[in-house]
Protein backbone atom coordinates (compact mmCIF):
# COMPACT_ATOMS: atom_id res chain seq x y z
CA UNK A 1 0.00 0.00 0.00
CA UNK A 2 3.09 2.28 0.46
CA UNK A 3 3.66 2.41 -3.12
CA UNK A 4 -0.08 3.32 -3.58
CA UNK A 5 0.48 6.48 -0.73
CA UNK A 6 1.34 9.08 -3.16
CA UNK A 7 -1.79 8.54 -5.88
CA UNK A 8 -3.93 8.95 -2.16
CA UNK A 9 -2.30 11.59 -1.15
CA UNK A 10 -3.31 13.90 -4.37
CA UNK A 11 -6.70 12.30 -4.36
CA UNK A 12 -7.00 13.80 -0.41
CA UNK A 13 -5.68 17.20 -2.23
CA UNK A 14 -7.92 16.96 -5.07
CA UNK A 15 -11.12 16.36 -2.37
CA UNK A 16 -10.08 19.21 0.03
CA UNK A 17 -10.06 21.50 -3.42
CA UNK A 18 -13.19 19.82 -4.38
CA UNK A 19 -15.18 20.44 -1.27
CA UNK A 20 -15.27 24.15 -2.12
CA UNK A 21 -17.38 23.87 -4.89
CA UNK A 22 -20.18 23.14 -3.08
CA UNK A 23 -19.95 26.88 -2.19
CA UNK A 24 -21.89 27.66 -5.94
CA UNK A 25 -24.78 25.10 -5.14
CA UNK A 26 -24.76 26.65 -1.52
CA UNK A 27 -24.76 30.50 -2.49
CA UNK A 28 -28.11 29.31 -5.21
CA UNK A 29 -29.89 27.71 -1.62
CA UNK A 30 -29.10 31.14 0.35
CA UNK A 31 -30.67 32.74 -2.47
CA UNK A 32 -33.62 31.29 -3.79
CA UNK A 33 -34.03 27.71 -1.34
CA UNK A 34 -35.04 26.87 1.83
CA UNK A 35 -32.54 27.21 5.04
CA UNK A 36 -32.88 23.55 5.57
CA UNK A 37 -31.44 23.37 1.74
CA UNK A 38 -28.21 25.57 2.57
CA UNK A 39 -27.61 23.30 5.38
CA UNK A 40 -27.38 19.75 3.00
CA UNK A 41 -24.63 21.99 1.64
CA UNK A 42 -23.25 22.98 4.00
CA UNK A 43 -22.80 19.49 5.20
CA UNK A 44 -21.93 18.11 2.36
CA UNK A 45 -18.92 20.33 2.17
CA UNK A 46 -17.98 19.33 5.66
CA UNK A 47 -18.07 15.29 4.81
CA UNK A 48 -15.78 15.99 1.66
CA UNK A 49 -13.50 18.28 3.28
CA UNK A 50 -12.71 16.37 6.66
CA UNK A 51 -12.19 12.82 4.18
CA UNK A 52 -9.82 14.99 2.03
CA UNK A 53 -8.29 16.86 4.79
CA UNK A 54 -7.80 13.07 7.02
CA UNK A 55 -6.60 11.59 3.64
CA UNK A 56 -4.23 14.12 3.39
CA UNK A 57 -3.01 13.61 7.18
CA UNK A 58 -2.65 9.87 6.77
CA UNK A 59 -0.30 9.95 3.47
CA UNK A 60 1.58 13.52 3.75
CA UNK A 61 4.82 12.09 4.56
CA UNK A 62 4.49 10.04 0.78
CA UNK A 63 5.04 12.52 -1.60
CA UNK A 64 7.01 11.79 -5.24
CA UNK A 65 6.87 12.36 -8.76
CA UNK A 66 4.09 10.64 -10.39
CA UNK A 67 4.92 7.52 -12.61
CA UNK A 68 2.51 7.07 -15.70
CA UNK A 69 0.95 3.76 -13.97
CA UNK A 70 0.20 6.05 -10.99
CA UNK A 71 -1.49 8.63 -13.28
CA UNK A 72 -3.58 6.53 -14.61
CA UNK A 73 -4.86 4.96 -10.93
CA UNK A 74 -5.43 8.36 -9.89
CA UNK A 75 -7.58 9.13 -12.73
CA UNK A 76 -9.98 6.43 -11.90
CA UNK A 77 -9.52 7.11 -7.84
CA UNK A 78 -10.65 10.46 -9.51
CA UNK A 79 -13.81 9.44 -11.73
CA UNK A 80 -14.89 7.15 -8.96
CA UNK A 81 -14.36 8.89 -5.81
CA UNK A 82 -15.71 12.36 -6.77
CA UNK A 83 -19.59 11.15 -7.51
CA UNK A 84 -19.94 9.45 -4.52
CA UNK A 85 -19.05 13.05 -2.86
CA UNK A 86 -21.33 14.55 -5.20
CA UNK A 87 -23.92 12.64 -4.67
CA UNK A 88 -24.25 12.93 -1.33
CA UNK A 89 -26.41 16.14 -1.05
CA UNK A 90 -28.97 14.54 -3.61
CA UNK A 91 -29.29 11.95 -0.85
CA UNK A 92 -29.80 14.33 1.61
CA UNK A 93 -32.30 16.64 0.00
CA UNK A 94 -34.44 14.39 -2.08
CA UNK A 95 -36.75 12.17 0.51
CA UNK A 96 -36.44 8.72 -0.92
CA UNK A 97 -33.70 8.75 -3.39
CA UNK A 98 -31.69 5.50 -3.63
CA UNK A 99 -28.22 5.22 -3.04
CA UNK A 100 -27.20 4.18 -6.64
CA UNK A 101 -29.42 7.00 -8.37
CA UNK A 102 -28.12 9.70 -6.41
CA UNK A 103 -24.52 7.86 -7.95
CA UNK A 104 -25.66 7.40 -11.17
CA UNK A 105 -27.15 11.01 -11.46
CA UNK A 106 -23.94 12.29 -10.09
CA UNK A 107 -21.40 9.88 -12.40
CA UNK A 108 -23.90 11.26 -14.75
CA UNK A 109 -23.41 15.02 -14.37
CA UNK A 110 -19.86 14.78 -13.89
CA UNK A 111 -19.03 12.55 -16.97
CA UNK A 112 -21.49 14.98 -19.25
CA UNK A 113 -23.61 11.93 -20.22
CA UNK A 114 -26.89 13.82 -18.94
CA UNK A 115 -28.71 10.78 -18.73
CA UNK A 116 -30.98 11.66 -15.73
CA UNK A 117 -32.85 9.05 -12.75
CA UNK A 118 -34.81 11.97 -11.76
CA UNK A 119 -38.15 13.23 -12.51
CA UNK A 120 -40.19 16.19 -10.99
CA UNK A 121 -37.05 18.19 -12.43
CA UNK A 122 -39.25 21.24 -12.25
CA UNK A 123 -40.34 20.71 -8.20
CA UNK A 124 -36.72 20.48 -7.55
CA UNK A 125 -35.11 22.90 -5.22
CA UNK A 126 -32.99 25.27 -7.21
CA UNK A 127 -29.82 24.37 -5.43
CA UNK A 128 -30.30 20.66 -6.27
CA UNK A 129 -30.85 21.66 -10.31
CA UNK A 130 -27.99 23.90 -10.42
CA UNK A 131 -25.45 21.51 -8.98
CA UNK A 132 -26.39 18.83 -10.85
CA UNK A 133 -25.79 21.05 -14.05
CA UNK A 134 -23.05 22.45 -12.61
CA UNK A 135 -21.13 18.77 -12.35
CA UNK A 136 -21.45 18.87 -16.28
CA UNK A 137 -19.74 22.45 -16.35
CA UNK A 138 -16.92 21.32 -14.61
CA UNK A 139 -16.65 17.44 -15.74
CA UNK A 140 -17.29 18.96 -19.49
CA UNK A 141 -13.56 19.12 -20.12
CA UNK A 142 -12.14 17.12 -17.36
CA UNK A 143 -11.79 17.26 -13.73
CA UNK A 144 -7.78 16.34 -14.23
CA UNK A 145 -7.39 19.29 -16.70
CA UNK A 146 -8.07 22.16 -13.82
CA UNK A 147 -5.95 19.51 -11.51
CA UNK A 148 -3.21 19.45 -14.30
CA UNK A 149 -3.07 23.24 -13.89
CA UNK A 150 -2.30 23.33 -10.13
CA UNK A 151 -0.35 20.08 -9.58
CA UNK A 152 3.00 21.56 -10.51
CA UNK A 153 2.55 24.72 -7.68
CA UNK A 154 2.29 21.67 -5.46
CA UNK A 155 5.83 20.69 -6.65
CA UNK A 156 4.12 18.17 -8.42
CA UNK A 157 4.30 16.41 -12.16
CA UNK A 158 0.75 16.70 -14.12
CA UNK A 159 1.99 15.44 -17.64
CA UNK A 160 0.90 11.65 -16.96
CA UNK A 161 -2.32 12.88 -15.90
CA UNK A 162 -2.89 15.10 -18.85
CA UNK A 163 -2.03 11.35 -21.21
CA UNK A 164 -4.58 9.81 -18.98
CA UNK A 165 -7.21 12.21 -19.06
CA UNK A 166 -7.15 13.85 -22.48
CA UNK A 167 -9.47 12.28 -24.92
CA UNK A 168 -8.55 11.54 -28.79
CA UNK A 169 -5.66 9.04 -30.55
CA UNK A 170 -2.99 11.93 -30.53
CA UNK A 171 -2.52 12.81 -27.16
CA UNK A 172 1.90 13.64 -26.92
CA UNK A 173 1.01 17.06 -28.91
CA UNK A 174 1.48 19.85 -26.57
CA UNK A 175 0.10 23.30 -27.51
CA UNK A 176 2.77 25.35 -25.13
CA UNK A 177 5.72 23.78 -23.32
CA UNK A 178 4.74 23.49 -19.93
CA UNK A 179 1.69 20.95 -19.58
CA UNK A 180 0.12 23.33 -16.74
CA UNK A 181 0.06 26.04 -19.40
CA UNK A 182 -1.61 24.03 -21.47
CA UNK A 183 -4.54 23.23 -19.20
CA UNK A 184 -4.83 26.72 -17.80
CA UNK A 185 -5.24 27.94 -21.91
CA UNK A 186 -8.05 25.44 -22.00
CA UNK A 187 -10.00 26.26 -18.99
CA UNK A 188 -9.63 30.35 -20.02
CA UNK A 189 -10.93 29.65 -23.42
CA UNK A 190 -13.83 27.20 -21.94
CA UNK A 191 -14.87 29.49 -19.49
CA UNK A 192 -15.31 32.35 -22.04
CA UNK A 193 -17.40 30.88 -24.27
CA UNK A 194 -19.04 29.90 -20.88
CA UNK A 195 -19.61 33.07 -20.03
CA UNK A 196 -21.21 34.21 -23.37
CA UNK A 197 -23.12 30.95 -23.37
CA UNK A 198 -24.75 32.26 -20.27
CA UNK A 199 -25.44 35.76 -21.42
CA UNK A 200 -27.03 35.13 -24.70
CA UNK A 201 -29.30 32.67 -22.81
CA UNK A 202 -30.32 35.57 -20.68
CA UNK A 203 -31.29 37.46 -23.58
CA UNK A 204 -32.79 34.82 -25.26
CA UNK A 205 -35.44 35.11 -22.63
CA UNK A 206 -33.67 32.35 -19.96
CA UNK A 207 -34.32 33.37 -16.60
CA UNK A 208 -30.73 34.10 -14.79
CA UNK A 209 -31.12 30.96 -12.94
CA UNK A 210 -31.96 28.61 -15.54
CA UNK A 211 -29.64 30.23 -17.82
CA UNK A 212 -26.68 29.61 -15.62
CA UNK A 213 -28.24 26.08 -15.52
CA UNK A 214 -28.99 25.76 -19.05
CA UNK A 215 -25.10 26.90 -19.87
CA UNK A 216 -23.00 24.71 -17.83
CA UNK A 217 -25.02 21.94 -19.33
CA UNK A 218 -24.30 23.15 -22.81
CA UNK A 219 -20.71 23.94 -22.41
CA UNK A 220 -20.18 20.71 -20.83
CA UNK A 221 -22.27 18.69 -23.86
CA UNK A 222 -23.90 16.93 -21.07
CA UNK A 223 -27.98 18.15 -21.46
CA UNK A 224 -29.27 18.02 -18.12
CA UNK A 225 -31.90 20.38 -17.84
CA UNK A 226 -34.08 21.93 -14.97
CA UNK A 227 -37.14 20.85 -16.50
CA UNK A 228 -38.56 17.66 -17.55
CA UNK A 229 -39.74 18.83 -20.72
CA UNK A 230 -36.01 19.81 -21.35
CA UNK A 231 -36.03 22.52 -24.24
CA UNK A 232 -39.53 22.17 -25.13
CA UNK A 233 -40.43 24.03 -21.79
CA UNK A 234 -39.86 27.55 -23.72
CA UNK A 235 -40.76 26.42 -27.73
CA UNK A 236 -38.42 29.72 -28.42
CA UNK A 237 -36.62 29.75 -31.60
CA UNK A 238 -34.04 32.20 -30.36
CA UNK A 239 -33.57 30.13 -27.13
CA UNK A 240 -33.18 26.81 -29.48
CA UNK A 241 -30.61 28.82 -31.83
CA UNK A 242 -28.09 30.05 -28.61
CA UNK A 243 -28.27 26.47 -27.82
CA UNK A 244 -27.91 24.66 -31.90
CA UNK A 245 -24.75 27.93 -31.89
CA UNK A 246 -22.93 27.03 -28.26
CA UNK A 247 -23.26 23.24 -28.60
CA UNK A 248 -21.60 23.20 -32.07
CA UNK A 249 -19.25 25.75 -30.67
CA UNK A 250 -18.10 23.33 -27.87
CA UNK A 251 -18.29 20.23 -30.25
CA UNK A 252 -14.74 21.26 -31.59
CA UNK A 253 -11.94 21.01 -29.76
CA UNK A 254 -11.02 23.55 -27.24
CA UNK A 255 -7.27 23.08 -28.05
CA UNK A 256 -7.94 24.35 -31.92
CA UNK A 257 -9.55 27.50 -30.05
CA UNK A 258 -6.78 27.95 -28.03
CA UNK A 259 -4.28 27.72 -31.12
CA UNK A 260 -6.34 30.31 -32.97
CA UNK A 261 -6.22 32.51 -30.07
CA UNK A 262 -2.51 31.92 -29.68
CA UNK A 263 -1.89 32.73 -33.73
CA UNK A 264 -4.98 35.10 -34.26
CA UNK A 265 -5.72 33.22 -37.25
CA UNK A 266 -8.66 31.63 -38.15
CA UNK A 267 -6.20 29.17 -40.87
CA UNK A 268 -5.54 26.73 -38.47
CA UNK A 269 -9.12 25.43 -38.08
CA UNK A 270 -9.58 25.55 -41.89
CA UNK A 271 -7.20 23.45 -42.21
CA UNK A 272 -8.29 20.94 -39.71
CA UNK A 273 -9.79 17.74 -41.79
CA UNK A 274 -11.38 17.06 -38.33
CA UNK A 275 -13.16 20.34 -37.79
CA UNK A 276 -14.20 19.95 -42.05
CA UNK A 277 -15.64 16.24 -41.24
CA UNK A 278 -17.40 17.49 -38.57
CA UNK A 279 -18.89 20.70 -39.62
CA UNK A 280 -19.87 18.31 -42.85
CA UNK A 281 -21.87 15.51 -40.84
CA UNK A 282 -23.74 18.23 -39.21
CA UNK A 283 -24.84 19.85 -42.39
CA UNK A 284 -25.67 17.11 -44.31
CA UNK A 285 -27.21 15.21 -41.60
CA UNK A 286 -29.66 18.76 -40.73
CA UNK A 287 -30.83 18.79 -44.45
CA UNK A 288 -31.54 15.23 -44.56
CA UNK A 289 -33.37 14.96 -41.70
CA UNK A 290 -35.16 18.22 -42.37
CA UNK A 291 -36.52 16.33 -45.61
CA UNK A 292 -37.02 13.44 -44.00
CA UNK A 293 -39.49 15.35 -42.01
CA UNK A 294 -41.53 16.97 -44.51
CA UNK A 295 -41.54 13.76 -46.33
CA UNK A 296 -42.90 12.01 -44.01
CA UNK A 297 -45.79 15.05 -43.08
CA UNK A 298 -44.29 15.24 -39.43
CA UNK A 299 -43.83 18.81 -40.05
CA UNK A 300 -45.99 20.67 -42.25
CA UNK A 301 -43.40 23.84 -42.89
CA UNK A 302 -40.28 23.60 -44.37
CA UNK A 303 -38.67 26.38 -41.86
CA UNK A 304 -40.65 24.28 -38.53
CA UNK A 305 -38.81 20.84 -40.09
CA UNK A 306 -35.73 22.39 -40.35
CA UNK A 307 -35.27 24.11 -36.77
CA UNK A 308 -36.51 20.81 -35.35
CA UNK A 309 -33.86 18.94 -37.00
CA UNK A 310 -30.86 21.07 -36.69
CA UNK A 311 -31.68 21.53 -33.39
CA UNK A 312 -31.80 17.39 -32.28
CA UNK A 313 -29.12 16.57 -34.93
CA UNK A 314 -26.54 19.56 -32.96
CA UNK A 315 -28.00 18.09 -29.79
CA UNK A 316 -27.37 14.40 -30.35
CA UNK A 317 -24.22 14.40 -32.66
CA UNK A 318 -22.44 16.35 -29.87
CA UNK A 319 -23.46 13.97 -27.51
CA UNK A 320 -25.57 16.92 -25.59
CA UNK A 321 -28.67 15.50 -25.07
CA UNK A 322 -31.18 18.16 -25.28
CA UNK A 323 -34.61 17.45 -26.59
CA UNK A 324 -37.43 19.86 -27.66
CA UNK A 325 -39.84 17.02 -28.93
CA UNK A 326 -40.36 13.00 -28.51
CA UNK A 327 -38.35 12.40 -31.78
CA UNK A 328 -38.61 8.36 -30.64
CA UNK A 329 -42.05 9.17 -31.94
CA UNK A 330 -40.47 10.17 -36.14
CA UNK A 331 -39.95 7.93 -38.63
CA UNK A 332 -37.50 5.48 -37.44
CA UNK A 333 -34.60 6.30 -39.06
CA UNK A 334 -34.38 9.50 -37.49
CA UNK A 335 -33.84 8.08 -33.66
CA UNK A 336 -31.63 6.01 -34.98
CA UNK A 337 -29.37 7.84 -37.18
CA UNK A 338 -29.19 10.59 -34.41
CA UNK A 339 -27.96 8.20 -32.00
CA UNK A 340 -25.64 6.34 -34.41
CA UNK A 341 -24.11 10.78 -35.02
CA UNK A 342 -23.71 10.58 -31.13
CA UNK A 343 -20.90 7.57 -31.51
CA UNK A 344 -18.75 9.64 -33.56
CA UNK A 345 -19.40 13.47 -34.83
CA UNK A 346 -17.70 15.37 -31.72
CA UNK A 347 -14.25 15.93 -32.47
CA UNK A 348 -11.28 15.03 -29.78
CA UNK A 349 -10.47 17.71 -27.21
CA UNK A 350 -14.19 18.82 -27.06
CA UNK A 351 -16.31 17.85 -24.69
CA UNK A 352 -18.40 15.38 -26.03
CA UNK A 353 -18.28 11.85 -25.79
CA UNK A 354 -18.50 8.85 -28.51
CA UNK A 355 -15.17 7.51 -30.24
CA UNK A 356 -14.15 11.08 -31.73
CA UNK A 357 -14.26 12.17 -35.49
CA UNK A 358 -10.73 11.90 -35.65
CA UNK A 359 -10.65 8.23 -35.14
CA UNK A 360 -13.88 7.82 -37.65
CA UNK A 361 -11.55 9.92 -40.12
CA UNK A 362 -8.04 7.68 -39.78
CA UNK A 363 -10.96 4.41 -39.89
CA UNK A 364 -12.16 5.97 -43.30
CA UNK A 365 -8.56 6.61 -44.78
CA UNK A 366 -7.44 3.09 -43.61
CA UNK A 367 -10.04 1.01 -45.09
CA UNK A 368 -9.39 3.35 -47.80
CA UNK A 369 -5.73 2.53 -48.28
CA UNK A 370 -6.17 -1.13 -47.74
CA UNK A 371 -9.05 -0.78 -50.55
CA UNK A 372 -6.17 -0.05 -52.63
CA UNK A 373 -3.49 -2.05 -51.65
CA UNK A 374 -5.82 -4.63 -52.27
CA UNK A 375 -5.39 -3.38 -56.29
CA UNK A 376 -1.98 -2.25 -55.60
CA UNK A 377 0.18 -4.51 -53.52
CA UNK A 378 3.32 -2.30 -53.97
CA UNK A 379 1.84 1.05 -53.86
CA UNK A 380 3.24 3.47 -51.10
CA UNK A 381 -0.12 4.95 -49.81
CA UNK A 382 0.14 6.37 -46.37
CA UNK A 383 -2.84 7.64 -43.79
CA UNK A 384 -2.68 11.22 -43.92
CA UNK A 385 -4.53 13.85 -41.51
CA UNK A 386 -3.85 17.35 -43.47
CA UNK A 387 -0.16 17.31 -44.42
CA UNK A 388 0.29 15.10 -41.31
CA UNK A 389 1.40 11.32 -42.52
CA UNK A 390 0.22 9.45 -39.53
CA UNK A 391 2.74 6.87 -37.28
CA UNK A 392 1.34 3.05 -38.06
CA UNK A 393 1.39 3.45 -34.13
CA UNK A 394 -1.33 5.46 -33.98
CA UNK A 395 -3.55 3.52 -36.69
CA UNK A 396 -2.51 0.12 -34.72
CA UNK A 397 -4.02 1.94 -31.20
CA UNK A 398 -7.15 3.41 -33.07
CA UNK A 399 -7.87 -0.20 -34.49
CA UNK A 400 -7.52 -1.76 -30.68
CA UNK A 401 -9.76 1.02 -29.52
CA UNK A 402 -12.34 -0.20 -31.84
CA UNK A 403 -11.80 -3.18 -31.28
CA UNK A 404 -12.72 -2.76 -27.19
CA UNK A 405 -15.09 -0.12 -27.92
CA UNK A 406 -17.32 -2.69 -29.64
CA UNK A 407 -16.53 -5.57 -27.89
CA UNK A 408 -17.48 -3.32 -24.66
CA UNK A 409 -20.59 -2.36 -26.22
CA UNK A 410 -21.60 -5.70 -27.00
CA UNK A 411 -20.74 -7.18 -23.53
CA UNK A 412 -22.90 -4.56 -21.51
CA UNK A 413 -25.66 -4.75 -23.91
CA UNK A 414 -25.89 -8.77 -23.03
CA UNK A 415 -25.58 -8.04 -19.25
CA UNK A 416 -28.55 -5.72 -19.90
CA UNK A 417 -30.40 -8.43 -21.91
CA UNK A 418 -29.61 -10.65 -19.49
CA UNK A 419 -31.29 -8.64 -16.66
CA UNK A 420 -34.78 -8.83 -18.30
CA UNK A 421 -34.90 -5.39 -20.87
CA UNK A 422 -35.98 -5.47 -24.02
CA UNK A 423 -33.51 -5.41 -26.91
CA UNK A 424 -34.03 -1.55 -28.08
CA UNK A 425 -33.84 -0.42 -24.47
CA UNK A 426 -30.54 -2.12 -23.81
CA UNK A 427 -28.66 -1.48 -26.94
CA UNK A 428 -29.79 2.21 -26.85
CA UNK A 429 -29.19 2.83 -22.92
CA UNK A 430 -25.61 1.32 -23.52
CA UNK A 431 -25.15 3.06 -26.38
CA UNK A 432 -26.55 6.44 -25.11
CA UNK A 433 -24.12 5.95 -21.71
CA UNK A 434 -20.95 4.51 -23.25
CA UNK A 435 -20.66 7.71 -25.47
CA UNK A 436 -22.07 9.83 -22.83
CA UNK A 437 -25.04 11.06 -25.54
CA UNK A 438 -27.86 10.79 -22.66
CA UNK A 439 -31.04 9.62 -23.54
CA UNK A 440 -31.45 6.32 -25.13
CA UNK A 441 -34.80 4.86 -27.02
CA UNK A 442 -37.50 2.49 -25.90
CA UNK A 443 -38.36 3.10 -21.64
CA UNK A 444 -34.96 5.39 -21.72
CA UNK A 445 -35.85 7.65 -24.29
CA UNK A 446 -36.43 11.12 -24.46
CA UNK A 447 -39.96 11.12 -23.24
CA UNK A 448 -38.81 8.91 -20.22
CA UNK A 449 -35.65 8.61 -17.74
CA UNK A 450 -33.37 6.27 -16.58
CA UNK A 451 -35.12 5.93 -13.06
CA UNK A 452 -37.25 2.86 -14.35
CA UNK A 453 -34.14 0.83 -14.55
CA UNK A 454 -33.41 -1.82 -11.74
CA UNK A 455 -30.47 -1.40 -9.74
CA UNK A 456 -28.62 -3.75 -11.59
CA UNK A 457 -29.32 -2.16 -14.79
CA UNK A 458 -28.87 1.11 -13.47
CA UNK A 459 -25.11 0.24 -12.19
CA UNK A 460 -24.07 -1.20 -15.67
CA UNK A 461 -25.21 1.98 -17.38
CA UNK A 462 -23.16 4.27 -14.45
CA UNK A 463 -19.96 1.36 -15.31
CA UNK A 464 -20.69 2.09 -19.16
CA UNK A 465 -20.81 6.29 -18.31
CA UNK A 466 -17.10 6.10 -17.13
CA UNK A 467 -15.52 3.52 -19.57
CA UNK A 468 -17.03 6.40 -21.86
CA UNK A 469 -15.40 9.21 -20.37
CA UNK A 470 -12.28 7.98 -19.91
CA UNK A 471 -12.25 5.98 -23.10
CA UNK A 472 -12.31 2.58 -22.31
CA UNK A 473 -8.21 1.82 -22.27
CA UNK A 474 -7.66 4.42 -19.02
CA UNK A 475 -10.42 2.10 -17.17
CA UNK A 476 -9.46 -1.73 -18.22
CA UNK A 477 -5.62 -1.57 -18.50
CA UNK A 478 -6.29 -1.49 -14.83
CA UNK A 479 -7.76 -5.39 -15.11
CA UNK A 480 -4.65 -6.25 -17.13
CA UNK A 481 -2.14 -7.80 -14.49
CA UNK A 482 0.81 -6.25 -15.99
CA UNK A 483 -0.06 -3.17 -14.43
CA UNK A 484 0.47 -3.94 -10.64
CA UNK A 485 4.01 -5.75 -11.71
CA UNK A 486 6.74 -3.39 -10.37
Amino acid sequence: MSSLAPVFNILSRILVGYAFLFLVPMAWAWQMDAMALLAVWVQSMAVTLVFGLTLWLLTSRFQRELMPRDGFLLVNLVWTVLPAFSAVPLVLAIDGLSWTDAYFEAMSGLTATGATAFSGLDGLPVSVNVWRCFLQLIGGLGVMLLVVAVLPLLGLGGVQLYKAETPGPMKDARLTPRIAETARGLWGVYFVFSTACMLAYHQAGMSWADAFMHMCSTMGLGGFSSHDASFAFWNSRDIELVAIVFMALAGISFARYFIVWRSKSLRSMRRDPEVRAYLMALIASVLGLALLLLVHDTYAQPLDALRTAAFHVVSLATTTGYASADYSLWPVFAPVWLMFLGTFVSCAGSTGGGIKMVRMVLLVKQSRRELVRAIHPRVVNPVTMGRTTIPATVIAAVMAFMLIYGASTIGLTMLMLLSGLDIVTAFSAVVATINNIGPGLGLVGPSSNFGVLSDFQTWVCTVAMLLGRLELLAVIVLFVPHFWRK
